[in-house]
């Protein structure tokens, strides 16, 4: 049985997902100190140079090495800018499942690029590895996570109540832990039928092109 993922990367029409280089460092540390990325995620925080010599010479590499999942840095096709992570971790090689887990830089926000390459990549899972479940879990105030799921197809399965411990800022400007609820949503192969289709006829981009 298969237990690791390929090291591939995979193009739509504006994005390219490959795996960390160096030359990422300056500006995924930028994106990991964005406030949105501080709130939601369990990132260090600040986020350092050393985080980010750590993850892209350490973690990411790991994660796919050792079968837990696989870590993508999304780029522009034109601009080769850093605008977001798309990581698959928990990943279960015998029931074909994982999690997934994105995020989008604030300089390119509002472009679609969150929902674009976490559909590239379910393509992929399912049409190439023949996976059959990604799990999403979105802390209940992330509604822009929240509406990532939603676009590419996920189907809300429940609530996981005080499961997530997010982060808020104080009137000092520091930050302070505080539990939230998680949204646990799925998405199986079937799920995706017809949603590259209707995205592409609302935002003039194809989702998906190839992988190598």
């Amino acid at each position: 049985m298969t237990t690791t993922f390929p090291d591939v990367s995979i193009s739509t029409e504006r994005l390219v997902l490959r795996p960390f280089e160096p030359a990422d460092i300056p500006a995924h540390i930028e994106m990991m100190n964005d406030e949105m990325v501080t709130a939601w995620t369990s990132v260090p925080h600040p986020y350092t140079r050393r985080d980010a010599e750590k993850w892209i010479g350490g973690i990411a590499p790991a994660e796919r090495l050792e079968g837990r999942g696989i870590a993508f840095a999304v780029t522009e096709f034109l601009t080769q800018r850093l605008v977001g992570v798309v990581r698959l971790r928990n990943t279960n090689w015998h029931a074909l499942a994982t999690e997934a887990a994105y995020v989008t830089a604030p300089w390119a926000r509002g472009e679609g690029y969150a929902t674009e390459s976490v559909l590239a990549v379910a393509q992929w899972l399912f049409r190439d590895q023949k996976f059959e479940r990604i799990e999403v879990r979105t802390p209940a105030g992330n509604t822009a996570s929240q509406q990532v799921a939603q676009k590419i197809g996920c189907i809300s399965e429940g609530v996981l109540r005080n499961a997530w411990i997010a982060r808020t800022q104080t009137e000092d400007g520091g930050w302070t832990d505080i539990r939230t609820d998680l949204i646990v949503w799925s998405l199986l192969p079937e799920d995706l039928e017809g949603v590259a289709e209707q995205m592409a006829d609302a935002t003039g981009y194809a989702s998906f092109t190839d992988w190598n």
